[in-house]
């Protein structure tokens, strides 16, 4: 994996750190397949319970993708009539958001600074964004003729809705971490230099709780979103019943039948 990104794994909580903070965390190549290997390992991991996807420096969390590159991944597109570079798409963003979202776990995001575009579409793709006080958003995509990747045409409408979603894809502007807090895109913000160690607590929390009932809860709702009440309905009772058999179940009811706090195994 490469140093431009970083990955450990501590008692059950995998972190992620983007570690390119000269510049801005953005995505080349080799940022991008080494955060598809870091998000596809800690999410088939069953060694971990949680993920904290974070980056260093305190500008930015991600930027999107490097455009330095970009250029000229372009200009050597139009020389050989290859179209290969928009293929970015299909080979990192993509298995990037579905790990992500699809982590039988939780995914924390610690959101430092600037989110903007495919870094704007990975924070997204958290369950929980923990956001600084000086951290901001941008979709940016339309800013530089392109559509939406990273999974954010699906994350975005389902957290803010459609009709916000559109104006923020069709006008892409800077959300301050207010804004976003109030739109419902953070779920907490704090303090920039509290984030860290909040976002860590509250993964970590994540990572020593019932692991089998989370992954059912992501399942339910991500479900839910797209069906009926009696498909949803069915859902729940099929989750609930592989959540009623897992030893954590199992251990919770004990813990408060003895007025003692739980100790879960993630099983």
């Amino acid at each position: 994996m490469a140093d431009t990104v970083l990955y450990e794994v501590s008692d059950g909580l995998a972190t992620i750190t983007l570690n390119r903070p000269e510049a801005m965390n953005a995505l080349n190549i080799a940022t991008k397949v080494a955060l598809r290997e870091a998000a596809e390992a800690a999410a088939t991991d069953d060694a971990v319970r949680a993920i904290l996807l974070t980056a260093a420096g305190d500008r930015a969390f991600c930027v999107g993708q490097d455009l330095k590159e970009h250029i000229g991944l372009l200009a050597a597109d139009r020389e050989s009539g290859s179209g290969q570079t928009m293929s970015t798409v299909s080979e990192h963003y993509n298995p990037i958001a579905r790990a992500l979202v699809g982590a039988p776990k939780p995914v924390v995001a610690a959101v430092n600074g600037v989110a903007a575009g495919a870094g704007f579409g990975f924070a997204l793709a958290a369950d929980y964004r923990v956001v600084a006080d000086t951290a901001s958003f941008n979709t940016s995509f339309a800013g530089v003729a392109l559509t939406a990747d990273s999974g954010i045409s699906w994350t975005l409408p389902r957290i803010i809705g459609p009709a916000r979603a559109t104006d923020l894809l069709l006008f892409p502007r800077t959300i301050s971490a207010q804004e976003a807090y109030d739109l419902g895109i953070a779920q907490r913000v704090v303090p920039s230099t509290d984030l860290r160690t909040e976002a860590e607590k509250i993964a970590r929390k994540l990572a020593q709780g019932p692991t089998v009932a989370y992954a059912a809860l992501k399942e339910s709702v991500a479900y839910g979103l797209t069906h009926s009440l009696t498909e949803t309905l069915e859902k729940e009772d099929e989750l609930q019943a592989r959540a009623g058999q897992s030893e954590d179940h199992a251990i919770a009811v004990q813990a408060f039948v003895n007025k003692e706090k739980p100790k879960y195994l993630g099983r």
